[in-house]
């Protein structure tokens, strides 16, 4: 059982763990008011019997020996013990949230640090796809002509690039269901291509101006759904190639 579905299931258990402390309080609560309102009742008229009493001469009004009868006393002392039990019961319900706040708080900690492994682990898979790519185009550039270069990536740096790439995506889906953005390393010595300006990932296209500046394009960035037949230009190599054509 992995900690996500072990933390689910305590936390399922929660809500009629609190209902059941609730309802204890709410009962005592009602007991305590019922033995507050006797009390008073009591107390009241046991007051109104010493002052007849002190009137008709029957009871010396000495404050020191006048006090309240045994049972109403009685009736004072359950009404703390009944109001001490509702502060118990609060005090277990709040531990009990405070636990479960903590165990998800160590949850996420662990949460972050499987995801950081994913993500690097994706990140080690690309970069010698990368590298292969790197190697590609420098041997390109002392062909003597561009008219033999493939117009897609080497296919398995292709397939190693997209199937790392898609582990990566569908590792931090999983690990990161709330879309929640997290602080995550880049390796920031993978190059960049396209108008994008992203790394390596699908299908790309090579321009086939010489001189072009990006020379690598991803089919989306470009409108493309496959691969183009004979030369194909990036926006901006055909531009100046028709503003050359013009003059």
């Amino acid at each position: 059982m992995s900690f996500v579905d072990e933390f689910q299931v305590n936390l399922e258990s929660l809500p009629n763990i609190l209902q059941k402390k609730y309802a204890l309080i709410r009962d005592l609560d009602k007991s305590l008011q019922e033995i507050v309102r006797q009390n008073e009742q009591h107390c009241e008229q046991e007051i109104e019997d010493i002052k007849n009493g002190v009137r008709a001469g029957n009871i010396t009004p000495d404050t020191s020996l006048i006090r309240f009868s045994d049972e109403a006393l009685d009736e004072q002392k359950h009404s703390i013990r009944i109001a001490d039990e509702k502060v118990a019961l609060a005090v277990q319900a709040y531990d009990l949230v405070d636990t479960h706040i903590q165990q998800l708080d160590q949850y996420l900690k662990r949460f972050d640090e499987e995801l950081r492994h994913e993500r690097e682990n994706a990140a080690a898979a690309v970069l010698p796809a990368t590298s292969l790519d790197g190697s590609a185009k420098s041997g390109r550039s002392s062909e003597g002509g561009r008219g033999g270069r493939k117009k897609t990536r080497l296919a398995t740096s292709t397939a190693a690039a997209a199937a790392a790439t898609e582990v990566a995506a569908a590792a931090a889906a999983a690990a990161n269901p709330t879309g929640m953005e997290l602080d995550l390393p880049v390796d920031p010595n993978e190059p960049t291509y396209c108008f994008c300006n992203q790394v390596s990932f699908g299908e790309m296209v090579a321009c086939d101006n010489p001189d072009c500046k990006i020379e690598w394009f991803h089919f989306g960035c470009v409108g493309l759904k496959e691969q183009p037949k004979g030369k194909w230009y990036c926006s901006d190599c055909a531009a100046a190639k028709n503003r050359r054509k013009s003059r």
